[in-house]
């Protein structure tokens, strides 16, 4: 049975990341009520298109590397996925024995004690990348010298990169990418714009991959806090726990998850929330 087109969302403009089933996205949103804004943000990548990350088991095999950063849990566990293309294993985790472990939080921690290795350093919280930083100084051993190899996932964190160069590190890059933005991007930088612009008052995330790509955006398109800012008065709703840890790390507000982790449920039960939400947040946000 259709949704009442007054009810639900009723009219708002509704913004979405989905790609795979983007025009079903649409529909879902147009039948509770809503005026979306669907706008692919990623494509699939092969595990063989993560050259840095082979160029990284390249150099740690041939005892290059003295420190390896890990800074995600999901980039862990897929940095993994992609060595297995090329080596064993095993053989890969007897190198990492022979290396400096450095963890940011218990994400990437629980990926390594999976594979029976402990981290060297674990960064406490919050986790940030100065008490990254920090733990690294009171480790009292100079990193002058020392390769070290940093595991990104998302957004690179330049004044990370450069604290350890300017405490004498020579600093390897190890993207990990399972999603790369989309061929065309223009939609994408469209609804980016939109948000802010003020025209958007519902926006859904339905994985993860999606915030990494739109804050992309964000920063080459009009800056990260000015998109922040405007996710302040703006309704955001993630499909699940996963998606809504790593809008959070990524300084991104989650006002809504549904009572089940699917994109349907997600539509749905946002748009018989987001009058009330939405106005709840901007009264919050003139204060």
């Amino acid at each position: 049975m259709a949704a009442d087109k007054a009810s639900g969302f009723a009219g708002l403009r509704v913004v979405s990341f989905e790609s795979r089933q983007a025009e079903q996205m649409r529909q879902l949103i147009e039948r509770y009520g809503g005026r979306p804004l669907v706008a692919p943000s990623v494509k699939e990548v092969p595990l063989s298109h993560n050259t840095a990350v082979l160029e990284f088991g390249e150099k740690l095999l041939a005892g290059e590397i003295q420190m390896l950063i890990l800074l995600t849990g999901v980039g862990t566990r897929f940095m993994l996925e992609v060595l297995d293309t090329r080596w064993p294993r095993e053989q890969m985790l007897k190198a990492f024995e022979k290396t400096i472990l450095v963890v940011r939080g218990p994400k990437p921690t629980a990926v390594l004690r999976e594979q029976g290795l402990k981290p060297t350093i674990a960064v406490p919280e919050p986790n940030t990348w100065k008490d990254l930083i920090q733990a690294l100084d009171e480790l009292k051993r100079p990193l002058t010298g020392m390769t070290i190899a940093v595991q990104e996932y998302g957004i690179s964190n330049p004044a990370l990169l450069d604290a350890l160069r300017e405490r004498g590190g020579t600093v390897l890059r190890m993207p990990v990418y399972r999603w790369a933005l989309p061929d065309d991007i223009e939609p994408l930088k469209h609804a980016v714009q939109a948000i802010m612009s003020g025209e958007v008052e519902v926006v859904l995330f339905t994985n993860a991959a999606q915030a990494d790509h739109v804050l992309q955006i964000a920063e080459e398109h009009g800056g990260l806090e000015h998109f922040r800012r405007a996710l302040g008065k703006t309704v955001v709703a993630s499909v699940g726990p996963t998606a809504a840890d790593h809008l959070r790390e990524c300084a991104l507000p989650v006002d809504f998850e549904p009572s089940h982790s699917k994109m349907g449920i997600l539509v749905r039960e946002t748009s018989e929330r987001a009058s009330e939400l939405l106005a709840r947040k901007r009264a919050s946000s003139s204060r």
